[in-house]
């Protein structure tokens, strides 16, 4: 009977274990998350044009990341009223990383072509999906 039960709760702890998420597949759900509130907040009308890498190539997705993040810093919130939020959202944004540099890259970000706020937040969805 003893065994019976160590088996049954290894079973179960050793199931647990492969159904919990990894914590990058976390991290970049919570990362799209946030790329769905900025698109509610932030100004679209009347604002500057971001440049908006699109399907970028294996090696390349590093320098697409650095654009996208370079690019977050000139989003300006759609009213003072959803400042905190956009503040909040862009705070979290900052610190989001991505490690893998890749190959070196001959595309720059001025490369790509520019787009709305709104585009370019889809834009960056689309890479971290």
């Amino acid at each position: 009977m003893k065994r019976m039960i160590i088996f049954c709760m290894l079973f179960f702890c050793s199931s647990m274990v492969l159904t919990a998420a990894s914590p990058r597949t976390v991290k970049y759900k919570q990362i799209l998350k946030t790329i769905e509130q900025l698109e509610t907040v932030v100004k679209d009308k009347d604002a500057e044009l971001l440049h908006t890498p699109e399907n970028p190539v294996e090696g390349c997705r590093y320098t697409a990341v650095t654009c996208f993040k370079k690019g977050i810093q000139k989003l300006q919130p759609v009213s003072s009223q959803e400042n905190t939020k956009f503040n909040k959202a862009i705070r979290l944004m900052n610190k989001f990383t991505y490690r893998d540099p890749g190959e070196q890259c001959e595309s720059t970000c001025e490369s790509y072509e520019k787009k709305t706020p709104k585009e370019f937040l889809k834009g960056f969805a689309n890479l971290m999906q």
